[in-house]
């Protein structure tokens, strides 16, 4: 059944107009509330509290839980618990999240009321409804539910928020990190209410480095502080973990320095496979420029590259020229593109700006510039570090270093066998 169905039969249910109900429930399924829990919501706002349209729930161990297992009884341990705001029909509502466990397996959680769970505790949750999120299935319990201490249980996973940058995943919630702030600005957004400022920058500790966003600037997180923040939840951003720091979220400084790594050496099909990768280290041969390297042009509005004077949102526009080279970078184990920007193409290519205009023009051709810079990287082996995306599109490096490696390959070849021989 659709949104369109469930309202119908709840109008008819409750006798009240359809277009008012569908509404409604819309409203609060698009801002996350899982449809059952909707469904309640809109029983008790129209005074049906009494009833009910699913079926009593069935104890689950939290493995057996699939998107589609409806509402469920488990008994769990609190792993992590955290606290954030969310807007819903113009109404912000405080949520609780995190994940909790069994024997059997780990599930993340939406509380959308407060129940008091802390990280160890052990609990029986009843009456809780499943949805999926993100392509995993998530309990969410709240008013008709109910949330009583059960007797411990043994888990095979680690309680406690506290994680290593590296360790973090889109999708982690009640997360605490210890970092340096090696990066920091302020920015002003158009939020929910409005102009809102907000810190972003970049923290670091001796695993990884990871973007940051503060939507609720605390007054320790400054350039080259070491802090302690907790209660952070994670997200996706341009496919990597990035750390988000609210209103409910404690921070402050440490009296010592944290210690930043430098980046992460890993091959292709690691930093790939891990789908996406913050401030990576790659080394591998370019063995091909791409359509699209070179002179360019893009738009002065929104900076896409342009064909023939039209920009695909913009249409026709007075292009600018710019350069940028996208490498194919292959180390046996995988193929990435790396993307350079006009600086690090400036260095590759040997020149500047101008003086690829002035080839295009003599050459009549500004395609020779692409030439150029391709028989000066091609089948040469370079060092590359930036931060990669993986999306339908391929994997892409956003590259701020590009060097030739002074790496000895023999060495690395003999290191290889030893390890094969080991």
């Amino acid at each position: 059944m659709n949104v369109d169905d469930h309202a119908e039969d709840l109008a008819s249910d409750l006798g009240v107009d359809k277009a008012e109900v569908k509404e409604n429930l819309q409203n609060l399924v698009e801002y996350s509330v899982p449809l059952e829990e909707a469904k309640r919501s809109l029983r008790r706002k129209y005074g049906d509290e009494g009833s009910s349209a699913s079926e009593g729930p069935t104890a689950a161990d939290i493995a057996d839980i699939g998107p589609d297992s409806g509402n469920v009884t488990v008994t769990a341990k609190v792993l992590t618990a955290g606290t954030r705001s969310i807007r819903y029909q113009g109404d912000d509502h405080v949520i609780g999240e995190g994940e909790l466990a069994d024997e059997t397996g780990r599930i993340s959680y939406t509380a959308w009321e407060e129940f008091g769970l802390e990280p160890g505790d052990t609990v029986t949750i009843g009456n809780a409804s499943v949805r999926e999120w993100e392509g995993q299935p998530e309990l969410n319990f709240g008013e008709s539910s109910t949330v009583t201490k059960a007797d411990d249980i043994d888990v095979p996973y680690e309680v406690g928020g506290d994680r290593g940058l590296a360790d973090l995943s889109p999708g982690d919630r009640g997360r605490n990190v210890e970092a340096k702030v090696t990066e920091v600005e302020t920015r002003t957004i158009d939020g929910r209410d409005g102009e809102t400022e907000i810190l972003s920058g970049v923290l670091g500790d001796e695993s990884a480095r990871l973007p940051f966003t503060d939507w609720d600037p605390h007054a320790e997180i400054e350039s080259g502080a070491s802090i302690r923040a907790e209660d952070v939840y994670v997200r996706e951003f341009r496919g990597v973990p990035s750390v988000n720091v609210s209103e409910f979220s404690t921070v402050e400084r440490l009296d010592r320095e944290v210690a930043v790594g430098g980046p992460t050496r890993l091959t292709v099909r690691e930093a790939v496979e891990r789908g996406g990768a913050y401030d990576v280290e790659l080394v591998g041969n370019v063995i091909e420029v791409r359509d699209g390297s070179g002179l360019i042009q893009r738009c002065p509005q929104c900076g896409r590259v342009v064909q023939k004077g039209q920009c695909r949102q913009h249409g026709e526009v007075d292009a600018e020229d710019d350069l940028r080279v996208k490498a194919i970078l292959d180390d046996g184990t995988e193929t990435v593109t790396a993307v350079l920007d006009r600086d690090l193409t400036e260095d590759v290519y040997g020149g500047t700006l101008e003086d690829a205009r002035e080839q295009a023009r003599e050459a009549m051709d500004q395609s020779v510039v692409a030439e150029t810079i391709a028989e000066g990287v091609v089948g040469r082996e370079f060092t590359v570090r930036g931060h990669l995306s993986v999306d339908e599109y391929g994997a892409n490096l956003e590259t701020i270093d590009f060097a030739e490696s002074d790496d000895d390959p023999a060495a690395r070849a003999e290191a290889f066998l030893q390890e094969v021989d080991a």
